[in-house]
């Protein structure tokens, strides 16, 4: 089984969802960030992740990457949410995005951009409410997308 696969299981194990997981350097540290979503949906939005089940997860994984490290050498994990407004860049991102706004820049058609709320994903079809009418894109028509918030 792959890294990756194992803390899947285990971010599921505490019925959370994995967002994604990226190596990211920050001056001369390197840190390995996985980014967690609610398993639980409220009023048609996922519900939010509190520090707690942040902190368990990280005693959960932290074992599994003394026997397994994700890098060589030196390296902080970091276990979060990905925050409210989050780049989209895969099927699975968009998936656990469903009920959020989100804005989207297109390959085509003059890179124009839509910004509607995220209603369903099915196969590689994004289906977005855009001032109360329903259209959808197809995932390779999307250039850049990203959930945002209005404050």
């Amino acid at each position: 089984m792959s890294l990756e696969k194992d803390i899947d299981s285990l971010v599921k194990s505490i019925d959370l969802e994995l967002y994604d997981i990226s190596l990211v350097g920050d001056g001369e540290d390197t840190i390995y960030r996985i980014s967690i979503v609610s398993g639980e949906i409220e009023n048609g939005k996922r519900k939010g992740v509190s520090l707690d089940k942040c902190a368990e997860l990280s005693h959960l994984i932290s074992p599994l990457l003394d026997v397994t490290p994700p890098v060589s050498g030196d390296y902080r994990l970091e276990v979060g949410s990905p925050g409210i407004e989050r780049k989209l860049t895969s099927l699975k991102q968009f998936a656990l995005s469903v009920g959020e706004k989100v804005a989207l820049n297109l390959r085509e058609k003059d890179k124009e951009k839509i910004k509607g709320k995220l209603i369903k994903v099915e196969e590689s079809k994004i289906f977005l409410d855009v001032d109360g009418k329903e259209i959808f894109l197809d995932f390779g028509e999307i250039a850049k997308a990203k959930t945002y918030f209005e404050w």
